[in-house]
């Protein structure tokens, strides 16, 4: 049923965010213009939380009607809510405003194209003091509900920039005093020395494939996370997101 509507107002790009916390998050970002949110009976005592939002449409739907129009509560947790896009800043930007700080990390991801590590790695961002995730245009996907439910509200403070060449985005980051890390185990010359620097972007490649010769070949540095050599089996490697939190936690640890 309808439980609360007020006039539409118009914005320039519209997006679905699924999950509480994302939700909620979204729901306090006055940067956003909130167009419709829909609840499942279940969660409507969360109602009263978000009867002060500014939002156009609040339906309450029974269950059943959640999982035809939006799939299993696993999905969207009984949340869905259709907003506004956020305006992402551009490079210049982030550079600009990192120029006086004498401690800042900035991930850059190499051919990332998993939403959800990602989203995981933005939330790693917000609780490690990283602002700025940088991706290249071509090869890494557009913000998407799954990317922001596993962000977990990080998507509302984490900027996500996407830039056309990630070898000069990175030429620029050293015009402004950040070291550059490649985190990478594809390389037979690592650097066993785990230090990531005060003024820093940490750049990640794919799992499996690593960086790209090119990317690599720009960093300052290639480094990589001291792990158990004694196993009976292989594993390759990380998880990309489980890598960049242990990176970001490294370098907050140090820092903070």
């Amino acid at each position: 049923m309808k439980f609360f509507k007020k006039k539409k107002t118009k914005n320039s790009g519209i997006t679905e965010i699924y999950g509480l916390h994302s939700v909620i998050a979204a729901l306090n970002n006055t940067n956003r213009k909130h167009q419709k949110l829909a609840i499942s009976q279940t969660h409507k005592s969360i109602i009263t939380r978000i009867i002060k939002q500014k939002v156009n449409e609040i339906l309450i739907l029974p269950n059943k009607e959640m999982f035809k129009l939006y799939g299993g509560e696993n999905t969207h947790q009984g949340m869905v809510l259709t907003t506004s896009s956020l305006i992402q800043p551009d490079l210049d930007v982030i550079l600009n405003k990192s120029i006086n700080k004498k401690v800042e990390v900035v991930v850059m991801l190499d051919q990332v194209t998993d939403p959800n590590n990602i989203g995981s790695i933005m939330r790693s961002c917000i609780l490690f003091n990283c602002s700025s995730v940088i991706v290249s245009k071509d090869n890494a996907p557009d913000i998407t509900p799954s990317m922001a439910k596993a962000a977990s509200g990080a998507l509302e403070v984490v900027n996500y920039v996407k830039v056309t060449n990630l070898s000069n985005a990175i030429r620029k980051f050293k015009k402004n005093n950040f070291w550059v890390c490649g985190l990478d185990v594809n390389n037979k010359n690592l650097d066993s020395n785990f230090d990531i620097p005060k003024k820093c972007l940490l750049v990640l490649g794919a799992e499996g494939k690593g960086l790209r010769k090119l990317t690599k070949k720009e960093c300052d540095r290639i480094i990589s996370i001291p792990m158990n050599p004694n196993l009976f089996f292989k594993i390759d490697s990380l998880n990309i997101s489980n890598a960049c939190s242990i990176a970001l936690y490294e370098h907050f640890k140090k820092n903070n």
